[in-house]
């Protein structure tokens, strides 16, 4: 088990009704570290999940729509605008947040919804300090 899927791990288990913690290369879309504790995921199901959450912060709309608002703007600055992004669906809660330093990854956290919003948040933010060193 790598660096990163040992952080995923230690912040699943970490969280109240902690289901998994990604660590995604979103320039490539590769899943960089993972840990989950639903058995039936596959590897397929995690990659198609990294890829999906790469479109919510790369996708050619999203980019389409931050390039609109540059040029309304007037900004010259290429940095995406949406940081983090929260989701909730009829059984979890999913928190995704870029890395400040290292913006070209993404820290994703997956509760079921008996998880208190906060704690997801303060998890999220308290394992991107233990990512950075870690990823390119």
């Amino acid at each position: 088990m790598g660096m990163l899927d040992e952080i995923a791990k230690s912040v699943t288990e970490g969280v109240d009704d902690g289901i998994g913690f990604a660590i995604i290369d979103i320039e490539s879309g590769l899943l960089l570290g993972a840990h989950h504790t639903i058995p039936q995921l596959t590897q397929t199901f995690l990659e198609i999940f990294a890829a999906a959450a790469v479109d919510m912060f790369r996708g050619r709309n999203v980019s389409n729509v931050e390039q609109l608002l540059r040029e309304q703007l007037g900004s010259v600055s290429n940095t995406s605008f949406i940081r983090e992004i929260q989701v909730t669906t009829d059984k979890a809660f999913l928190f995704f947040s870029i890395l400040p330093n290292k913006p070209s990854t993404l820290a994703v956290l997956v509760t079921g919804r008996r998880a208190n919003l906060g704690f997801g948040w303060s998890a999220v933010r308290q394992a991107i300090p233990q990512i950075e060193p870690f990823v390119p």
